[in-house]
């Protein structure tokens, strides 16, 4: 597989409940991220005092994070509305090459920043909140 541009790693939010996704304006960086804790059932049974892990128990989870240039666009008013109304909608993270992970995800965090030379940025912070899918591409 040959190298990916950075950013044709795209995050797209389910605007309407409908199944309508677009991508969220402005986000320059994105990152997604999963989790799986572990189960720990080591004993004084285990071999050579070797850590045992219980397969297919611990908790699995995903985070998505993307900060960007403040647009004010659609999408953006529908991230505020979601984080404010501590709405879960659908979002879809395309990875090239790769595949689409979708399914719910609740903004935790929202940030605003800006200097008086520079742009208004934003940075959007999100976990899952329900079973994700996983389409191959």
């Amino acid at each position: 597989m040959a190298a990916q541009n950075g950013k044709d790693l795209l995050i797209k939010l389910d605007m309407t409940g409908s199944g309508v996704f677009e991508t969220i304006a402005g986000l320059r960086a994105t990152r997604l991220s999963f989790n799986a804790e572990s189960v720990d059932v080591t004993s004084l049974e285990s071999t050579g005092g070797w850590r045992e892990l219980l397969g297919g128990a611990g908790v699995k989870s995903a985070s998505i994070s993307g900060s960007g240039v403040f647009k004010d666009a659609t999408t953006d008013e529908r991230a505020r509305q979601i984080f404010f109304d501590n709405e879960v909608p659908d979002f879809q993270v395309i990875v090239p090459d790769f595949g689409v992970v979708e399914g719910p995800f609740m903004i935790t965090s929202v940030e605003y920043a800006g200097s008086h030379n520079g742009e208004a940025t934003y940075e959007l912070s999100m976990a899952s909140a329900g079973e994700l899918s996983f389409t191959a591409l």
